[in-house]
Protein backbone atom coordinates (compact mmCIF):
# COMPACT_ATOMS: atom_id res chain seq x y z
CA UNK A 1 0.00 0.00 0.00
CA UNK A 2 1.37 3.42 -0.98
CA UNK A 3 0.23 6.53 0.87
CA UNK A 4 1.17 9.87 -0.69
CA UNK A 5 3.20 12.18 1.52
CA UNK A 6 4.04 15.15 -0.68
CA UNK A 7 2.33 18.54 -0.33
CA UNK A 8 -0.59 17.35 1.78
CA UNK A 9 -1.64 20.96 2.44
CA UNK A 10 -1.66 21.68 -1.29
CA UNK A 11 -3.85 18.61 -1.81
CA UNK A 12 -6.22 19.94 0.84
CA UNK A 13 -6.31 23.37 -0.80
CA UNK A 14 -7.07 21.95 -4.24
CA UNK A 15 -9.71 19.58 -2.90
CA UNK A 16 -11.39 22.44 -1.04
CA UNK A 17 -11.52 24.52 -4.23
CA UNK A 18 -12.89 21.57 -6.20
CA UNK A 19 -15.59 20.88 -3.61
CA UNK A 20 -16.55 24.54 -3.46
CA UNK A 21 -16.78 24.66 -7.25
CA UNK A 22 -19.05 21.59 -7.34
CA UNK A 23 -21.21 22.71 -4.41
CA UNK A 24 -21.12 26.53 -4.32
CA UNK A 25 -24.12 26.92 -1.98
CA UNK A 26 -23.22 24.22 0.56
CA UNK A 27 -21.82 24.76 4.04
CA UNK A 28 -18.43 23.05 3.81
CA UNK A 29 -16.47 21.61 6.70
CA UNK A 30 -12.97 20.35 7.38
CA UNK A 31 -12.64 18.20 10.51
CA UNK A 32 -9.64 17.92 12.79
CA UNK A 33 -8.84 15.37 15.45
CA UNK A 34 -7.30 17.08 18.50
CA UNK A 35 -4.64 15.03 20.29
CA UNK A 36 -1.67 14.27 18.06
CA UNK A 37 -3.22 16.29 15.21
CA UNK A 38 -3.77 19.81 16.55
CA UNK A 39 -1.90 19.30 19.82
CA UNK A 40 1.63 18.00 20.19
CA UNK A 41 1.10 15.60 23.08
CA UNK A 42 4.79 15.35 23.84
CA UNK A 43 4.48 18.62 25.80
CA UNK A 44 1.76 17.10 27.97
CA UNK A 45 3.92 14.04 28.68
CA UNK A 46 6.90 16.17 29.70
CA UNK A 47 4.73 18.47 31.83
CA UNK A 48 3.06 15.65 33.79
CA UNK A 49 6.29 13.71 34.36
CA UNK A 50 8.08 16.81 35.61
CA UNK A 51 5.10 17.57 37.84
CA UNK A 52 5.79 14.22 39.53
CA UNK A 53 9.28 15.46 40.37
CA UNK A 54 7.92 18.74 41.71
CA UNK A 55 5.36 17.03 43.88
CA UNK A 56 7.65 14.29 45.23
CA UNK A 57 10.92 16.28 45.42
CA UNK A 58 12.62 13.87 43.02
CA UNK A 59 14.79 14.63 39.99
CA UNK A 60 14.07 11.75 37.64
CA UNK A 61 13.05 13.95 34.73
CA UNK A 62 15.35 16.96 35.15
CA UNK A 63 16.93 16.36 31.75
CA UNK A 64 13.77 15.25 29.94
CA UNK A 65 12.93 17.37 26.88
CA UNK A 66 10.21 17.20 24.26
CA UNK A 67 12.65 15.79 21.72
CA UNK A 68 13.22 12.77 24.01
CA UNK A 69 9.57 11.75 23.68
CA UNK A 70 9.11 9.33 20.80
CA UNK A 71 6.18 7.30 22.15
CA UNK A 72 2.40 7.74 22.12
CA UNK A 73 0.84 9.30 25.20
CA UNK A 74 -0.83 5.94 26.02
CA UNK A 75 2.47 4.03 25.86
CA UNK A 76 4.96 5.79 28.11
CA UNK A 77 6.25 2.76 30.05
CA UNK A 78 9.48 2.51 28.07
CA UNK A 79 10.11 6.24 28.35
CA UNK A 80 9.63 6.18 32.12
CA UNK A 81 11.89 3.12 32.34
CA UNK A 82 14.71 5.12 30.74
CA UNK A 83 14.67 7.70 33.54
CA UNK A 84 13.44 5.84 36.63
CA UNK A 85 15.64 3.05 38.06
CA UNK A 86 13.37 0.89 40.25
CA UNK A 87 10.20 -0.97 39.33
CA UNK A 88 8.32 0.37 42.33
CA UNK A 89 9.17 3.97 41.47
CA UNK A 90 8.24 3.40 37.83
CA UNK A 91 4.80 2.18 38.92
CA UNK A 92 4.36 5.27 41.10
CA UNK A 93 5.27 7.55 38.20
CA UNK A 94 2.93 5.81 35.75
CA UNK A 95 0.07 5.90 38.25
CA UNK A 96 0.67 9.59 38.73
CA UNK A 97 0.72 10.14 34.98
CA UNK A 98 -2.53 8.24 34.40
CA UNK A 99 -4.22 10.14 37.25
CA UNK A 100 -3.14 13.67 36.30
CA UNK A 101 -2.60 13.79 32.54
CA UNK A 102 -6.22 14.79 31.92
CA UNK A 103 -6.63 17.03 34.94
CA UNK A 104 -7.81 20.58 34.31
CA UNK A 105 -4.39 21.97 35.21
CA UNK A 106 -2.60 19.65 32.79
CA UNK A 107 -4.99 20.45 29.95
CA UNK A 108 -4.68 24.20 30.45
CA UNK A 109 -0.95 24.37 31.20
CA UNK A 110 0.68 21.73 29.06
CA UNK A 111 -1.10 21.58 25.72
CA UNK A 112 0.74 23.11 22.75
CA UNK A 113 -0.32 23.19 19.10
CA UNK A 114 1.86 21.91 16.29
CA UNK A 115 3.53 24.73 14.39
CA UNK A 116 1.27 26.10 11.69
CA UNK A 117 -1.89 24.18 12.58
CA UNK A 118 -3.70 27.13 14.16
CA UNK A 119 -2.94 29.23 11.08
CA UNK A 120 -4.43 26.51 8.86
CA UNK A 121 -7.57 26.46 11.02
CA UNK A 122 -7.71 30.26 10.94
CA UNK A 123 -7.56 30.25 7.14
CA UNK A 124 -10.54 27.94 6.81
CA UNK A 125 -12.48 29.85 9.46
CA UNK A 126 -12.01 32.97 7.34
CA UNK A 127 -13.51 31.37 4.23
CA UNK A 128 -17.19 31.99 3.42
CA UNK A 129 -19.64 29.19 4.21
CA UNK A 130 -16.84 27.08 5.65
CA UNK A 131 -16.51 25.64 9.16
CA UNK A 132 -13.87 23.77 11.12
CA UNK A 133 -15.17 20.83 13.13
CA UNK A 134 -13.44 18.90 15.90
CA UNK A 135 -13.86 15.14 16.23
CA UNK A 136 -12.04 13.78 19.27
CA UNK A 137 -11.77 10.54 21.16
CA UNK A 138 -11.87 12.47 24.43
CA UNK A 139 -14.92 11.67 26.59
CA UNK A 140 -17.76 14.09 27.22
CA UNK A 141 -16.70 15.05 30.74
CA UNK A 142 -13.66 16.86 29.27
CA UNK A 143 -15.77 19.11 27.03
CA UNK A 144 -15.48 22.30 29.08
CA UNK A 145 -11.74 21.90 29.72
CA UNK A 146 -11.15 21.06 26.06
CA UNK A 147 -12.90 24.17 24.79
CA UNK A 148 -11.30 26.40 27.41
CA UNK A 149 -7.81 25.13 26.57
CA UNK A 150 -8.18 25.26 22.78
CA UNK A 151 -9.67 28.75 22.84
CA UNK A 152 -6.87 29.98 25.08
CA UNK A 153 -4.34 28.58 22.58
CA UNK A 154 -6.28 29.93 19.61
CA UNK A 155 -6.69 33.50 20.87
CA UNK A 156 -3.29 34.60 19.58
CA UNK A 157 -4.25 33.38 16.10
CA UNK A 158 -7.82 34.76 16.14
CA UNK A 159 -9.06 31.16 16.15
CA UNK A 160 -12.18 30.22 18.10
CA UNK A 161 -13.76 26.83 18.77
CA UNK A 162 -17.45 26.49 19.56
CA UNK A 163 -19.37 23.86 21.46
CA UNK A 164 -21.64 22.96 18.54
CA UNK A 165 -18.64 22.13 16.32
CA UNK A 166 -17.05 19.73 18.81
CA UNK A 167 -17.95 16.03 18.73
CA UNK A 168 -16.71 13.96 21.68
CA UNK A 169 -16.67 10.25 22.38
CA UNK A 170 -20.04 9.23 23.91
CA UNK A 171 -18.77 5.73 24.78
CA UNK A 172 -16.42 6.72 27.59
CA UNK A 173 -12.70 6.92 28.16
CA UNK A 174 -10.65 5.01 25.52
CA UNK A 175 -13.74 3.04 24.46
CA UNK A 176 -14.70 2.48 20.81
CA UNK A 177 -12.73 5.51 19.68
CA UNK A 178 -12.73 4.67 15.96
CA UNK A 179 -16.46 3.95 16.11
CA UNK A 180 -16.98 7.33 17.73
CA UNK A 181 -14.97 8.99 14.94
CA UNK A 182 -17.30 7.56 12.30
CA UNK A 183 -20.30 8.64 14.36
CA UNK A 184 -18.87 12.15 14.56
CA UNK A 185 -18.62 12.35 10.78
CA UNK A 186 -22.22 11.25 10.39
CA UNK A 187 -23.37 13.68 13.09
CA UNK A 188 -21.88 16.66 11.25
CA UNK A 189 -23.36 15.42 7.98
CA UNK A 190 -26.80 15.17 9.57
CA UNK A 191 -26.43 18.79 10.65
CA UNK A 192 -26.08 19.78 7.00
CA UNK A 193 -22.32 20.10 6.58
CA UNK A 194 -20.60 18.79 3.46
CA UNK A 195 -17.28 17.44 4.74
CA UNK A 196 -14.38 17.84 2.31
CA UNK A 197 -11.44 16.96 4.56
CA UNK A 198 -10.67 14.94 7.68
CA UNK A 199 -7.30 15.11 9.50
CA UNK A 200 -6.28 12.56 12.11
CA UNK A 201 -3.01 11.09 13.34
CA UNK A 202 -4.44 7.58 13.92
CA UNK A 203 -4.53 5.36 10.79
CA UNK A 204 -7.36 3.28 12.29
CA UNK A 205 -9.62 6.32 12.52
CA UNK A 206 -8.98 7.28 8.91
CA UNK A 207 -9.72 3.73 7.82
CA UNK A 208 -13.11 3.69 9.58
CA UNK A 209 -14.06 7.04 8.04
CA UNK A 210 -13.03 5.85 4.57
CA UNK A 211 -15.30 2.81 4.88
CA UNK A 212 -18.37 5.01 5.12
CA UNK A 213 -17.20 7.55 2.52
CA UNK A 214 -18.00 5.33 -0.47
CA UNK A 215 -17.63 8.06 -3.10
CA UNK A 216 -14.35 9.36 -1.63
CA UNK A 217 -15.66 12.91 -1.29
CA UNK A 218 -13.70 13.39 1.93
CA UNK A 219 -9.96 13.93 1.52
CA UNK A 220 -8.33 11.82 4.25
CA UNK A 221 -5.16 13.38 5.67
CA UNK A 222 -2.84 11.52 8.00
CA UNK A 223 -0.99 13.74 10.47
CA UNK A 224 2.27 11.79 10.50
CA UNK A 225 3.21 12.54 14.10
CA UNK A 226 3.17 9.87 16.84
CA UNK A 227 0.32 7.38 16.63
CA UNK A 228 -0.82 4.18 18.31
CA UNK A 229 -2.57 2.18 15.57
CA UNK A 230 -0.71 0.50 12.70
CA UNK A 231 0.37 2.45 9.65
CA UNK A 232 -0.81 -0.33 7.34
CA UNK A 233 -4.40 0.59 8.25
CA UNK A 234 -4.11 3.83 6.31
CA UNK A 235 -6.47 3.93 3.31
CA UNK A 236 -4.52 3.86 0.06
CA UNK A 237 -6.09 7.10 -1.17
CA UNK A 238 -5.16 9.10 1.93
CA UNK A 239 -2.35 11.64 1.95
CA UNK A 240 0.20 12.08 4.68
CA UNK A 241 2.29 14.93 6.04
CA UNK A 242 3.78 16.60 9.10
CA UNK A 243 4.20 20.29 8.31
CA UNK A 244 1.16 22.54 8.29
CA UNK A 245 2.58 24.68 5.48
CA UNK A 246 0.62 27.85 4.72
CA UNK A 247 2.64 28.44 1.56
CA UNK A 248 1.19 25.22 0.12
CA UNK A 249 -2.32 25.81 1.45
CA UNK A 250 -2.96 29.40 0.36
CA UNK A 251 -2.58 30.32 -3.33
CA UNK A 252 -2.13 33.94 -4.35
CA UNK A 253 -5.49 34.07 -6.14
CA UNK A 254 -7.36 33.42 -2.86
CA UNK A 255 -5.93 36.33 -0.87
CA UNK A 256 -8.55 38.58 0.74
CA UNK A 257 -9.24 41.61 -1.42
CA UNK A 258 -10.02 43.97 1.43
CA UNK A 259 -6.40 43.87 2.69
CA UNK A 260 -4.11 46.29 0.81
CA UNK A 261 -0.71 44.90 -0.21
CA UNK A 262 2.34 47.11 -0.65
CA UNK A 263 5.59 46.17 -2.41
CA UNK A 264 8.37 47.55 -0.26
CA UNK A 265 11.46 49.25 -1.61
CA UNK A 266 10.67 49.78 -5.31
CA UNK A 267 13.80 51.90 -5.53
CA UNK A 268 15.53 50.73 -8.71
CA UNK A 269 14.75 49.61 -12.25
CA UNK A 270 15.13 45.89 -11.58
CA UNK A 271 12.74 45.94 -8.63
CA UNK A 272 10.35 48.18 -10.56
CA UNK A 273 10.23 45.61 -13.38
CA UNK A 274 9.38 42.85 -10.91
CA UNK A 275 6.69 44.97 -9.30
CA UNK A 276 5.20 45.92 -12.68
CA UNK A 277 4.49 42.26 -13.52
CA UNK A 278 2.86 41.50 -10.16
CA UNK A 279 -0.73 41.80 -8.99
CA UNK A 280 0.32 44.11 -6.16
CA UNK A 281 -1.27 47.56 -6.53
CA UNK A 282 0.87 49.71 -4.23
CA UNK A 283 4.58 50.46 -4.71
CA UNK A 284 6.49 51.89 -1.78
CA UNK A 285 9.27 54.30 -2.74
CA UNK A 286 11.93 55.33 -0.21
CA UNK A 287 12.33 59.05 -0.90
CA UNK A 288 15.23 61.33 0.04
CA UNK A 289 17.42 64.06 -1.45
CA UNK A 290 20.58 63.28 -3.40
CA UNK A 291 23.99 64.19 -1.88
CA UNK A 292 23.91 67.61 -3.57
CA UNK A 293 20.44 68.25 -2.07
CA UNK A 294 19.06 69.07 -5.52
CA UNK A 295 17.06 66.08 -6.75
CA UNK A 296 14.52 63.78 -5.12
CA UNK A 297 15.82 60.22 -5.46
CA UNK A 298 14.85 56.72 -4.32
CA UNK A 299 17.18 55.22 -1.73
CA UNK A 300 16.44 53.41 1.53
CA UNK A 301 19.66 54.09 3.46
CA UNK A 302 20.81 57.55 4.40
CA UNK A 303 24.13 58.71 3.03
CA UNK A 304 25.37 59.03 6.59
CA UNK A 305 24.71 55.35 7.30
CA UNK A 306 25.71 54.10 3.85
CA UNK A 307 27.81 56.56 1.87
CA UNK A 308 27.34 56.66 -1.90
CA UNK A 309 29.80 54.51 -3.83
CA UNK A 310 31.48 55.49 -7.05
CA UNK A 311 29.22 54.90 -10.01
CA UNK A 312 26.05 54.43 -7.90
CA UNK A 313 22.99 55.31 -9.94
CA UNK A 314 19.90 56.80 -8.38
CA UNK A 315 16.38 56.51 -9.73
CA UNK A 316 14.66 59.87 -9.74
CA UNK A 317 11.25 60.13 -8.13
CA UNK A 318 10.18 62.07 -11.23
CA UNK A 319 10.89 59.03 -13.46
CA UNK A 320 9.33 56.55 -11.03
CA UNK A 321 6.12 58.58 -10.84
CA UNK A 322 5.88 58.66 -14.62
CA UNK A 323 6.32 54.87 -14.91
CA UNK A 324 3.91 54.00 -12.12
CA UNK A 325 1.22 56.27 -13.53
CA UNK A 326 1.56 54.60 -16.91
CA UNK A 327 1.14 51.22 -15.21
CA UNK A 328 -1.98 52.38 -13.36
CA UNK A 329 -0.35 51.59 -10.02
CA UNK A 330 -0.74 53.42 -6.71
CA UNK A 331 2.12 55.18 -4.98
CA UNK A 332 3.32 55.00 -1.39
CA UNK A 333 6.05 57.46 -0.48
CA UNK A 334 8.23 56.81 2.56
CA UNK A 335 9.52 60.28 3.34
CA UNK A 336 12.96 59.96 4.89
CA UNK A 337 13.51 63.70 5.46
CA UNK A 338 11.46 66.80 6.29
CA UNK A 339 11.01 70.40 5.12
CA UNK A 340 13.03 70.72 1.87
CA UNK A 341 12.30 67.14 0.77
CA UNK A 342 8.61 67.46 1.55
CA UNK A 343 8.26 70.64 -0.49
CA UNK A 344 10.09 69.15 -3.49
CA UNK A 345 7.93 66.01 -3.31
CA UNK A 346 4.73 68.04 -3.28
CA UNK A 347 5.91 69.99 -6.34
CA UNK A 348 6.59 66.76 -8.26
CA UNK A 349 3.24 65.25 -7.31
CA UNK A 350 1.51 68.39 -8.49
CA UNK A 351 3.37 68.36 -11.81
CA UNK A 352 2.36 64.73 -12.37
CA UNK A 353 -1.21 65.46 -11.27
CA UNK A 354 -1.29 62.42 -9.01
CA UNK A 355 -4.74 61.91 -7.54
CA UNK A 356 -5.16 62.02 -3.77
CA UNK A 357 -6.80 58.56 -3.70
CA UNK A 358 -3.71 57.05 -5.39
CA UNK A 359 -1.30 58.39 -2.76
CA UNK A 360 -0.01 57.06 0.53
CA UNK A 361 2.53 58.88 2.68
CA UNK A 362 4.61 57.31 5.44
CA UNK A 363 6.94 59.13 7.78
CA UNK A 364 8.31 58.96 11.29
CA UNK A 365 6.76 61.33 13.82
CA UNK A 366 10.16 62.78 14.72
CA UNK A 367 10.95 63.40 11.04
CA UNK A 368 7.75 64.93 9.62
CA UNK A 369 6.45 66.24 12.95
CA UNK A 370 3.06 67.86 13.35
CA UNK A 371 3.64 70.48 10.65
CA UNK A 372 4.67 67.97 7.99
CA UNK A 373 1.69 65.67 8.52
CA UNK A 374 -0.69 68.64 8.66
CA UNK A 375 0.63 69.94 5.34
CA UNK A 376 0.19 66.53 3.68
CA UNK A 377 -3.38 66.36 4.91
CA UNK A 378 -4.13 69.89 3.73
CA UNK A 379 -2.90 69.17 0.19
CA UNK A 380 -4.06 65.54 -0.12
CA UNK A 381 -6.97 65.04 2.31
CA UNK A 382 -8.07 61.74 0.71
CA UNK A 383 -4.60 60.16 0.80
CA UNK A 384 -3.44 57.56 3.32
CA UNK A 385 -1.15 59.30 5.82
CA UNK A 386 0.74 56.89 8.05
CA UNK A 387 3.39 56.76 10.75
CA UNK A 388 5.14 53.81 12.47
CA UNK A 389 4.34 53.44 16.17
CA UNK A 390 6.75 50.69 17.27
CA UNK A 391 8.22 53.17 19.75
CA UNK A 392 4.84 53.23 21.53
CA UNK A 393 4.57 49.43 21.84
CA UNK A 394 5.59 49.24 25.54
CA UNK A 395 3.13 52.03 26.40
CA UNK A 396 0.22 50.28 24.68
CA UNK A 397 0.54 47.53 27.28
CA UNK A 398 1.52 49.58 30.33
CA UNK A 399 -0.42 52.81 29.76
CA UNK A 400 -3.18 51.97 27.30
CA UNK A 401 -5.41 55.00 27.89
CA UNK A 402 -2.50 57.44 27.72
CA UNK A 403 -1.30 55.80 24.51
CA UNK A 404 -4.76 55.99 23.00
CA UNK A 405 -4.85 59.73 23.72
CA UNK A 406 -1.49 60.11 21.97
CA UNK A 407 -2.71 58.23 18.89
CA UNK A 408 -5.87 60.33 18.78
CA UNK A 409 -3.67 63.44 18.89
CA UNK A 410 -1.73 62.10 15.90
CA UNK A 411 -5.05 61.67 14.09
CA UNK A 412 -5.74 65.36 14.66
CA UNK A 413 -2.52 66.08 12.74
CA UNK A 414 -3.97 64.25 9.72
CA UNK A 415 -2.55 60.77 10.32
CA UNK A 416 -5.14 58.11 9.47
CA UNK A 417 -3.13 54.90 9.62
CA UNK A 418 -0.52 53.45 11.98
CA UNK A 419 2.14 50.88 11.29
CA UNK A 420 3.81 48.10 13.32
CA UNK A 421 6.86 46.05 12.36
CA UNK A 422 6.33 42.30 11.96
CA UNK A 423 9.05 41.57 14.51
CA UNK A 424 7.83 44.04 17.14
CA UNK A 425 7.65 42.06 20.42
CA UNK A 426 4.05 41.15 21.19
CA UNK A 427 2.93 42.40 17.77
CA UNK A 428 -0.20 40.22 17.57
CA UNK A 429 -1.53 41.40 20.94
CA UNK A 430 -0.70 45.00 20.06
CA UNK A 431 -2.52 44.68 16.74
CA UNK A 432 -5.59 43.27 18.48
CA UNK A 433 -5.62 46.17 20.94
CA UNK A 434 -5.27 48.77 18.19
CA UNK A 435 -8.01 47.03 16.23
CA UNK A 436 -10.30 47.29 19.28
CA UNK A 437 -9.55 51.02 19.34
CA UNK A 438 -10.70 51.12 15.70
CA UNK A 439 -7.42 52.38 14.20
CA UNK A 440 -6.45 51.35 10.67
CA UNK A 441 -3.25 49.32 10.91
CA UNK A 442 -0.41 48.39 8.58
CA UNK A 443 2.11 45.60 9.21
CA UNK A 444 5.52 46.28 7.65
CA UNK A 445 8.91 44.57 7.33
CA UNK A 446 7.31 41.23 6.50
CA UNK A 447 10.31 39.24 5.18
CA UNK A 448 9.03 36.12 3.40
CA UNK A 449 5.99 34.29 2.07
CA UNK A 450 5.22 32.32 5.22
CA UNK A 451 5.36 35.46 7.36
CA UNK A 452 3.28 37.33 4.79
CA UNK A 453 0.53 34.69 4.90
CA UNK A 454 0.56 34.69 8.69
CA UNK A 455 0.17 38.47 8.56
CA UNK A 456 -2.75 38.08 6.15
CA UNK A 457 -4.51 35.85 8.67
CA UNK A 458 -4.42 38.70 11.20
CA UNK A 459 -6.39 40.82 8.69
CA UNK A 460 -4.80 44.23 9.21
CA UNK A 461 -5.84 47.06 6.91
CA UNK A 462 -2.62 46.66 4.90
CA UNK A 463 0.66 44.75 4.70
CA UNK A 464 4.00 46.05 3.42
CA UNK A 465 6.38 43.30 2.33
CA UNK A 466 9.53 42.82 0.27
CA UNK A 467 7.67 40.17 -1.79
CA UNK A 468 10.64 37.82 -2.12
CA UNK A 469 8.26 35.01 -3.00
CA UNK A 470 9.88 32.65 -5.55
CA UNK A 471 6.95 30.25 -5.09
CA UNK A 472 4.73 32.97 -6.58
CA UNK A 473 7.46 33.94 -9.07
CA UNK A 474 8.12 37.18 -7.21
CA UNK A 475 11.77 38.04 -6.55
CA UNK A 476 11.59 41.41 -4.80
CA UNK A 477 14.88 42.85 -3.68
CA UNK A 478 13.68 45.27 -1.06
CA UNK A 479 16.17 46.83 1.30
CA UNK A 480 15.74 44.73 4.40
CA UNK A 481 17.72 41.91 5.94
CA UNK A 482 17.21 39.59 2.94
CA UNK A 483 18.62 42.02 0.36
CA UNK A 484 21.70 39.92 -0.52
CA UNK A 485 19.47 36.94 -1.18
CA UNK A 486 17.29 39.05 -3.48
CA UNK A 487 20.31 40.36 -5.39
CA UNK A 488 21.53 36.82 -5.90
CA UNK A 489 18.14 35.81 -7.28
CA UNK A 490 18.13 38.75 -9.67
CA UNK A 491 21.60 37.89 -10.99
CA UNK A 492 20.85 34.17 -11.45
Amino acid sequence: MMVKEKNWMKKLSLHYEKTRSLHPADQLMVIFDIDGTILDMRYMIVYVLKSFDRRHSTGFFNTLTVSDVKVHENLIDSLVGTFVPSQKQREEVINWYVTYRWSSDSILESHRPFEGVMEVIRWFQMQPNTSVGLNTGRPEHLRADTLRSLNALGKEYKVTFSNDLLYMNPHGWEKHVSVSKAEGIRDFQRKGYRIFGYIDNEPENLLVVSEQDLHQEILLLHANTIFESKRKQLPSHSVRGKKYDLTELIPERTLPRHVQFVWHGVNDKANLRQFATSNVQWAELDVRLDPMREHVILRHDSFTETPAVEGEEFMLLDDALDTLQQLGKSIKLDLKENVVLLEKVLVLLSLHKVESRDLWFNGNVDVLQKEGFAELFAVYPEAIIQCPIDFLAPMIIRLPEKTRETLELFCEWGINRFSLGWKTPGMVGLLNQLDQWDFDMNIYNVPDLESFLRAVLLQPTSITSDFNFPKWHYFGRGSGENRKHYEYLMRS
